[in-house]
């Protein structure tokens, strides 16, 4: 499988290891992306520009290995929207219900309940094997592929 394919492409399935190597390459651009703020430190809109250049494929390419993993588990890629937004959101709620509540203790509880959220989603995406055989989404990827048929040399 090719980078792009990898990366980019919304269709078939992926194991744990290539959604591994893709967290890997996602890392890396990232610390690239620090590397080169940090260089063009001196203008704002630089950074800006940087950032929203890498960032915008960065979440695209997040979004089709999630769907891709999620596949291998033979999941509807509905359930990134409870991987990635969910916590988002329980955040915001908790500011704007709970944002004068002295104790923090309503804040606490979605923190906790966004954290639950996203060790699920390592687990789902990161560690747990794919569905055995086809799919509904495509072939297994750790099924031995067929050897390609050889000619005899004359």
């Amino acid at each position: 499988m090719n980078p792009f394919v990898l990366l980019f492409s919304f269709s078939g399935r992926i194991n744990r290891a290539k959604f591994w190597l893709a967290a890997l390459i996602y890392f890396v651009v990232f610390v690239a992306i620090i590397g080169m703020t940090i260089a063009l430190s001196s203008s704002m809109s630089a950074m800006y520009i940087v950032a929203l250049i890498a960032y915008v494929p960065l979440i695209v390419s997040g979004i089709a290995v999630g769907i891709k993993r999620l596949h291998d588990r033979d999941k509807s890629a509905w359930w990134l929207a409870v991987f990635y937004f969910t916590p988002l959101l329980l955040s915001l709620l908790g500011v704007d219900v709970f944002g004068e509540d002295e104790s923090g203790i309503g804040q606490q509880i979605l923190v906790y309940v966004s954290f639950a959220i996203n060790i699920w989603a390592i687990v789902e995406l990161g560690c747990l094997r794919g569905t055995i055989g086809a799919n509904q989404y495509g072939g297994d990827p750790l099924a031995p592929q067929p050897a390609p048929p050889r000619t005899l040399a004359r």
